[in-house]
């Protein structure tokens, strides 16, 4: 495995290869860096809202009932060059601008630009080999001070690794939960299936049925 350097990217971006990296719409050159792409705020955001529930579920009550995560969340829209406020302990999904594909022996980190993580707005997410979509963005203000993004900033990074061993990761019997958005999704915790198990485990006093 092997960090891209900035000729490695290009090369990639340019080639007419059905698998090489795809990253639409680039709009400057100069946001290829020497190891790094910048990424730029989408338009869409769902902000984490309060309740009456005391909190958010992931599991089912005994009598089946769930209140979709979504309703925790309200959907906002902004367009480019407008302001949007993250407050104080405030969740806030997003997406970056650019629909990005990874080729099938390439994989991402997403990082915060350090100006950003300087305001206290960390980014840290992966992008798995062959990824197509926008990248999602988690967004989370950890200072005491509400904090302006503008759709459009150059608010990430990506840092791409080229795996060894050549494999595509797009066929492997294991459905990706937020493949191919381009607009921010709320967490699937509640699907995963080793909840159903763990339900089991409960009921039955310990012991796995």
């Amino acid at each position: 495995m092997h960090l891209l350097d900035r000729a490695a990217i290009l090369d990639s971006l340019q080639s007419s290869a059905p698998d090489s990296l795809f990253i639409d719409p680039l709009l400057e050159e100069t946001q290829v860096g020497n190891v790094t792409i910048d990424l730029r705020l989408g338009y869409d955001f769902l902000v984490s809202i309060l309740t009456r529930k005391p909190s958010i579920s992931i599991t089912r009550e005994a009598d089946g009932s769930h209140r979709a995560i979504k309703t925790y969340f309200q959907e906002t829209r902004r367009e480019i060059g407008e302001k949007f406020v993250v407050y104080p302990n405030q969740v806030v999904l997003a997406t970056t601008l650019e629909y990005l594909s990874l080729p099938p022996d390439v994989y991402a980190d997403v990082l915060s630009r350090s100006s950003y993580t300087r305001l206290g707005v960390p980014i840290n997410t992966m992008l798995q080999p062959g990824y197509r979509g926008c990248a999602a963005l988690e967004l989370f203000n950890h200072g005491n001070s509400p904090i302006e993004l503008v759709v459009g900033c150059r608010i990430c990074q990506l840092r791409l690794y080229r795996l060894n061993a050549p494999r595509s990761y797009l066929d492997e019997g294991h459905p990706r939960k937020y493949f191919g958005t381009v607009r921010p999704v709320v967490s699937a915790a509640d699907n995963d299936p080793e909840l159903q198990k763990l339900g089991q485990i409960r009921c039955s006093g310990g012991a796995l049925t």
